[in-house]
């Protein structure tokens, strides 16, 4: 063949396949992967959680699979005016279950909790005990989805009081998560994370307001470690008057060797003025199946 009549030749073979539909799915064709075709093992996503710090990870879980994030055990240490008040949780489990490959369903509740209160003042002390408020998230990825430069997503949640009056305030509330998270380089990362919850008054049964923003700088050491800060502030609304909140978080990761789907964190919060308890210490595990 000659050379004008080889060119003609491309240029006719390429038409073809531009205007062939079967050619062109052939050539575009993505797995349609959902909670009834699981995406294989060997082409999971890497490991991405919700946990550690306050914020929460733009990404879901692969669809198909079901991945669990849990407290191993957290204490969160309040002192007001001589008004010393500890909370425990033994456990906490978040099942998150991929339902497509942008979405995941998510379940958290804490199966038991401990608050425990003494007045140095009076010497009195009370402790109650019982099962936590339930949370319902549907979280959707718009961009990225943990990978790449920019990752974006939504993240609406529901709480079910299902914790006695003592311990949760028996209120249907919820909110909206919009987790943001920008990839600096290899080893940083830079995360935002506003949050807008509707929440019952103080003092009556009408709804407020509340804001909530988590930032935080997060470095990967190693294969196997990573390490973040985090700066978070809330602000209630309360009719009843403003509440501001603020702390600063550290915390960790690592992933044992070999371990793709399990993960253990450790973190503590520090509150920076009175309005947010004292300390927060925690010890989690997440494990992806």
């Amino acid at each position: 063949m000659t050379e004008p009549n080889r060119h003609v030749g491309v240029a006719i073979l390429l038409a073809s396949c531009l205007l062939d539909p079967a050619a062109q799915a052939q050539t575009v064709q993505i797995p349609d992967y959902s909670l009834f075709n699981p995406v294989p093992d060997d082409a999971l996503r890497p490991f991405c959680t919700d946990r550690p710090t306050k914020g929460t990870g733009p990404c879901t879980v692969d669809a198909g699979h079901l991945q669990i994030e849990s407290d191993i055990f957290n204490a969160t240490l309040q002192n007001t005016d001589g008004v010393v008040t500890d909370t425990y949780l033994y456990t906490n489990p978040n099942f998150r279950l991929g339902i497509t490959q942008n979405m995941d369903v998510e379940l958290n509740f804490s199966p038991y909790v401990q608050v425990a209160t003494r007045d140095h003042a009076t010497g009195a002390r009370t402790d109650e005990y019982g099962f936590g408020d339930t949370f319902l998230r549907v979280k959707t990825s718009l961009v990225g989805n943990g990978q790449g430069t920019f990752s974006a997503a939504l993240d609406p949640f529901l709480k079910i009081p299902t914790a006695p009056s003592d311990i949760g305030n028996g209120a249907v509330e919820g909110g909206m998560v919009v987790p943001l998270q920008y990839t600096l380089s290899d080893v940083w990362s830079l995360s935002g994370v506003p949050e807008v919850d509707i929440l019952k008054n103080e003092t009556d049964d009408g709804r407020h307001e509340a804001g909530v923003l988590a930032l935080s700088v997060t470095r990967t050491i190693s294969a196997q470690v990573s390490a973040s800060v985090e700066y978070w502030q809330n602000a209630n609304f309360d009719p009843s008057g403003t509440i501001w909140q603020n702390s600063f978080d550290v915390a960790g990761t690592w992933q044992p060797p070999g371990a793709r789907d399990l993960q253990f964190d450790v973190g503590a919060n520090f509150g920076l003025n009175r309005e947010t308890p004292t300390a927060q210490f925690y010890l989690g595990v997440s494990h992806r199946f």
